[in-house]
Parts: structure tokens; C-alpha cells; sequence
């Protein structure tokens, strides 16, 4: 099981790293780039770069099963299967996004249909809950827990974004973590494993400074990832403590649009999505009402301490939840 997990990993590792700077060529190419409002050239880079992603992994499904198919052996199972078609689902919905702006409520809402294949998978109905134990909620754990978890985990990974390499950086040690509770496990790891070696070959580009951004594409297909894996493998306690900050990042968010609305009116809660940078290279941000721009509004931080702060606030979550079996 190592090995293969290894060898999925470096595979889409590698095709991910080729493939990329063709991208970068492409989308510049045909203009589609964004404003990096955190450098002070403002410069217009690549975006949507998450399709390259969906790319490495739908021909990872496919040489699997041909493979399967040929060699009759056991490589991608009915879960892998269908966790990786919810995944491809949610790369081809953020795509959408990218191309049309789709309204915020469909955004929040619709993921949650896109999810609805994992009950096919879903082996338990049980939901496990610490010092209480589990309880069986039956169908309604199957039709609404699943799904809802899944869409949750997506937007969240959506939302905890903006800086170079943020997204996809903590996605990584996401994924890791789960790879190796599934690995302890013995659990379904293809989807996971290629995942994983994508990202891993995305960060290379998309690190600080970026070359190319993921686009709503790449982080519904990264938050999918991470929801489908967790409520396959029943670990919904651990997903959530791994998850606690960007779980923070969306009710600090939350608290902001609710004080706009109360006090729209007021400065301090104007809707603002960019900061911009200092002179010197720090962050000046707007307030504090977001996990990211927490630190730097009270002290001075360039982008990639603030990054690099944001991945060591959460491996200790990644830690704690390597020891939780549900």
C-alpha cells in the first residue's frame, strides 16, 4: 500500500509540474489573468490554474481503470471511484464560477447536491460524537450530513484564500494529514494520493511569488478533495478539528458581513476584498476581520510571513486530529 500510495503521489506530482508552465503560456495567452493586489507592481497573473489540476486527475482516474481493465488488477475502488467523480464535479462547477460569477447563494448551496453521489459509498450512518458516542441518524446522516459536510469543507477552503500559495499550501497539510489516517486505516487512498501529488506540484508554481492562481476551479476541487476523503472514512470529528481554522475564518467573515449590515453606514465595516502593500514590503490590510489579515493589522508582516504563519497555526490541528480515530 505504500508504495503504490508513493507512486501515485510522484506520478501526479510530475505530470502537474510539466504541465504547468504550458498553462501559464496558455492563459496569458488568451488574457486570462488576475491583479496580484500584494505586490506593489501590481502585476496580472495567470488564474484559473486549477483546471490543470482537474486535468491530472480525471487522467489519473482514467489510466487507472485502463490499467484495471488490461492487468485485472484491484486499483481504483467503488469509493476512489466515485469520491474522484464528486471531486471532478466540484473542479467543473468552480470552473463555471470562473467563467460566469455564479451568484453567492447557488455557490454556497448547489455544492451540496454535487456531493449527493458519496451516500453510494457511505458505509455507516453512525455519527460519531466525542464523550457521547455514536448515534445512528440513519437516512437523514446519509442525505444530509454527507453532503452538507462536503459543501462545507469546499467553501471553506474556498473562503481561506488570497494570498500567494495560502490556499493551496494548507491544503497540502490537509491532505497529508488525511493520507495518513488513511494509510493507519487501511482505507481507499487513490483519490487522496493523486490529489495530493497534484497539489504538491501546483505549490511549486503557486508559492510566494506566484506564477500562476488556483481560480475558484482549483480550490472547489481542493475542498472537495478534503470533504470527500473525510466523510468516506468516517473521520467527521478529526476533519473538524483540522479544519478549526478555517472554520474561524469563515465565522470571523460571518460576524463582518453581519456588522455591514447592521452598520452599513460605518467604516469599520465596509466591505473590502484587497489590502494593499507598504513601502517596505509589509501588508497593509483593511481590518482584522479575517483569520489572513489578523496579524498583519496588528503588526507588520510581508505576505509570506503572513502565509507562513497561517500553515503553522494549523499543523498542531493536523496533529491532534492524527490521533483521533473517528
Amino acid at each position: 500500500m505504500g508504495m503504490l500510495v508513493i507512486l501515485l503521489v510522484a506520478a501526479s506530482f510530475a505530470i502537474t509540474m510539466a504541465i504547468i508552465p504550458a498553462a501559464i503560456r496558455r492563459l496569458e495567452e488568451k488574457g486570462i489573468v488576475a491583479t496580484d493586489y500584494y505586490k506593489k507592481d501590481l502585476r496580472k497573473v495567470p488564474t484559473r490554474g486549477g483546471v490543470a489540476l482537474l486535468c491530472v486527475v480525471t487522467f489519473m482516474l482514467s489510466s487507472a481503470m485502463l490499467a484495471q481493465h488490461l492487468w485485472h488488477t484491484r486499483l481504483v475502488t467503488k469509493a476512489d471511484l466515485v469520491s474522484t467523480l464528486v471531486v471532478m464535479m466540484f473542479g467543473i462547477f468552480g470552473a463555471l464560477d470562473d467563467s460566469m460569477d455564479i451568484h453567492r447563494g447557488l455557490k454556497i448551496v448547489f455544492p451540496f447536491f454535487l456531493a449527493l453521489p458519496l451516500t453510494l459509498t457511505t458505509n455507516t450512518t453512525v455519527m460519531p460524537l466525542p464523550l457521547v458516542g455514536g448515534v445512528d441518524l440513519g437516512v437523514f446522516y446519509l442525505y444530509l450530513i454527507v453532503p452538507l459536510y462536503v459543501m462545507v469543507v469546499a467553501n471553506l477552503v474556498n473562503m481561506h484564500s488570497g494570498f500567494n500559495g495560502l490556499a493551496c499550501g494548507l491544503s497540502i497539510i490537509l491532505m497529508a494529514t488525511l493520507l495518513v489516517k488513511v494509510m493507519m486505516s487501511g482505507g481507499d487512498f487513490f483519490m487522496l494520493s493523486c490529489m495530493l501529488g497534484a497539489a504538491l506540484g501546483f505549490f511549486w508554481y503557486n508559492k510566494y511569488p506566484s506564477r500562476i492562481f488556483l481560480g475558484n476551479v482549483g480550490s472547489f476541487l481542493l475542498g472537495a478533495a478534503l470533504g470527500a476523503a473525510i466523510v468516506i472514512h468516517g473521520f467527521l470529528v478529526s476533519g473538524f478539528i483540522m479544519l478549526i481554522p478555517h472554520t474561524v475564518n469563515f465565522l470571523m467573515y460571518v460576524y463582518w458581513r453581519v456588522m455591514h449590515r447592521l452598520h452599513p453606514d460605518d467604516e469599520r465595516w465596509k466591505i473590502v476584498k484587497f489590502g494593499r502593500v507598504r513601502d517596505d514590503g509589509t501588508l497593509e490590510v483593511p481590518n482584522s476581520l479575517t483569520l489572513k489579515w489578523a496579524l498583519p493589522y496588528r503588526r507588520r508582516m510581508t505576505e509570506k510571513q503572513t502565509v507562513l504563519a497561517m500553515y503553522a497555526l494549523t499543523i498542531p490541528f493536523c496533529v491532534a486530529a492524527v490521533f483521533i480515530p473517528y
